[in-house]
């Protein structure tokens, strides 16, 4: 780990302000930037949470522009526009295609070294339109992809076998949205596979508690948005762990968005695939054993997603040499 570390979070709404609540609470950078276009918010989220330093970890937080993203390791983005009830993520897509435009023109002025974490809806989009409009390596721009649906699915099993989610290993892979699918071949809880697993055993999922645990993960955002307005708590925790990883170097395994080329027949997307993660960004992309149903309905994910960037216009962009 360096000596120094800094993060900067573009985006101070919801999402953005308890990301940086989190990197507080965690001491994981020594540096943390708060760039918004309301000035004022992002100076009174820095201001709230300098004043809680003492009962913190020491670090340096300030509102700043985008010349302070120069010399950041990650540069977090979750500006955009706010998620409507109903609205599905992909409906999204042009509003925050504009807006990614911006940001990026700006922020590659000053800084095309750091880890690019980009946890703005759609966001496989989003973490592939980035690729494209920039010269950064495509391995240090990653996608928040389906860390939280994850999450989500192993609290929602949790919760139906009464076992502690940390001893529940399993995933969600795909897109973060309607086409996710659920990788039920290779879940396991601690060391029993599902597909082996006995009727009688308390780790036993029916066919009808797996569809039910999908669709409740699928659609945990929509159900969270229509009783409070938008999700953050858990997305917010999920960066800090990306995070941690790539400043720590951890070399963890997690289902980011990233660029696939020949995955599984996969090309010229980004979907969330369990990948090595650590200081250089994507260091890996892990072959899943998946059964011959979870490769077809990835490969319809793909397709999915592909059908949506075919009809992007994306902006006229010439990234900072």
């Amino acid at each position: 780990m360096k000596n120094h570390t800094k993060i900067v979070v573009i985006g101070s709404g919801a999402v953005g302000s308890t990301f940086a609540y989190t990197v507080l609470l965690k001491g994981l950078a020594n540096e943390l930037v708060i760039i918004d276009k309301n000035r004022d918010k992002a100076e009174g989220d820095a201001l709230d949470l300098n004043h809680g330093l003492l009962l913190a970890q020491p670090m340096k937080i300030y509102a700043g522009d985008y010349s302070d993203c120069k010399d950041a390791d990650i540069i977090v983005i979750t500006a955009g526009a706010a998620q409507k009830p109903g609205e599905t993520r992909l409906d999204l897509l042009q509003r925050n295609v504009s807006i990614y435009h911006q940001i990026l023109s700006e922020v590659t002025k000053f800084n095309q070294d750091a880890i690019f974490l980009i946890a703005t809806n759609p966001v496989d989009i989003l973490t592939y339109i980035s690729i494209k409009l920039t010269n950064i390596p495509k391995e240090r721009i990653i996608g928040s992809g389906t860390l939280l649906d994850s999450a989500r699915f192993r609290y929602l099993i949790s919760e139906k076998i009464k076992i502690d989610p940390r001893s529940i290993h399993g995933m969600i892979i795909g897109e973060h949205g309607d086409t996710e699918l659920a990788a039920w071949s290779l879940l396991n809880i601690a060391g029993i596979n599902q597909v082996k697993a006995d009727t009688t055993s308390r780790c036993y999922l029916s066919p009808e508690d797996k569809e039910e645990i999908y669709q409740q993960t699928k659609n945990a955002a929509y159900q969270i948005i229509e009783k409070k307005g938008s999700t953050y708590y858990a997305i917010a925790l999920s960066l800090a762990r990306i995070c941690e990883a790539i400043l720590h170097d951890q070399k963890s395994i997690l289902p980011v968005s990233t660029y696939l080329e020949n995955y599984k027949g996969i090309r010229d997307v980004c979907l969330g695939i369990p990948s090595i993660v650590g200081k250089n960004g994507v260091e890996e992309i892990l072959d899943l054993p998946l059964t011959s149903e979870e490769e077809e309905k990835l490969l319809h994910s793909a397709q999915q997603l592909g059908n949506f960037i075919r009809q992007i216009q994306l902006p006229n962009f010439s990234p900072a040499s």
